[in-house]
């Protein structure tokens, strides 16, 4: 679901219709960046004009100078932020925030900016926000307003038992690999993790003890 929906939102930026800023956000290893890399990937071997730009967090403010650069390309642009996080005190939550609703600042039309977090508000909360004597609502709900500025908000999961192995027989029969599914789940055991990212290592894991390349 959430995978069809990234692409089609991808595809109506690559065809210059309107299109969402995506915010992917849950369970580290989960796939939020790896769906963001395919679904452009995908609309490029469909001959889409559409191209992805990484931008590291820690450098937003030259984002403004990028939307420059790229507003009059006849393509479109995934703005790629990956694991956005912010410091306590940061300015950088309201940069961002202007951006996306529309400020001096804000995004050309065929530029969107997609967003992996592991926090689905981004920006962590602290209980004692709310012990405040000044205004301890408002304090909280200007923290939660940056991730509302998203048009779609996909949340990541962790996988239960029977996903994480029909991911790795998945993997298994792509690759003409052999595997022992208790095996794999005794891998995510010992990494106290199911996710595709594990899947992926056990099965890196395999391919090397079988001397095959993936």
């Amino acid at each position: 679901m959430g995978s069809r929906i990234c692409i089609e939102n991808s595809r109506r930026l690559a065809a210059g219709h309107a299109a969402h800023d995506v915010l992917l956000w849950g369970s580290r290893g989960a796939g939020k960046s790896a769906l963001v890399k395919a679904s452009v990937g995908a609309l490029q071997a469909e001959d889409a004009a559409i191209a992805l730009i990484e931008v590291a967090g820690e450098h937003l403010e030259t984002l403004p100078a990028l939307f420059a650069l790229i507003a009059d390309r006849p393509r479109a642009y995934i703005l790629f932020i990956d694991d956005l996080g912010f410091a306590e005190g940061s300015d950088a939550p309201r940069l961002l925030r202007s951006m996306l609703e529309g400020g001096a600042e804000a995004r050309p039309a065929n530029a969107r900016l997609y967003v992996t977090a592991n926090r689905r508000h981004i920006v962590p909360r602290d209980l004692k926000e709310q012990d405040s004597p000044i205004n301890p609502r408002d304090v909280v709900d200007d923290k939660l307003a940056l991730s509302d500025r998203f048009g779609l908000s996909l949340g990541f999961h962790v996988c239960d038992q029977p996903t994480y192995v029909a991911m790795v027989e998945g993997y298994a029969a792509r690759f003409g690999l052999t595997i022992d599914p208790q095996e794999a789940v005794s891998w995510a055991t010992q990494r106290g993790s199911r996710s595709g990212r594990v899947a992926w290592q056990y099965v890196v894991e395999i391919a090397g003890r079988e001397g095959k390349r993936l």
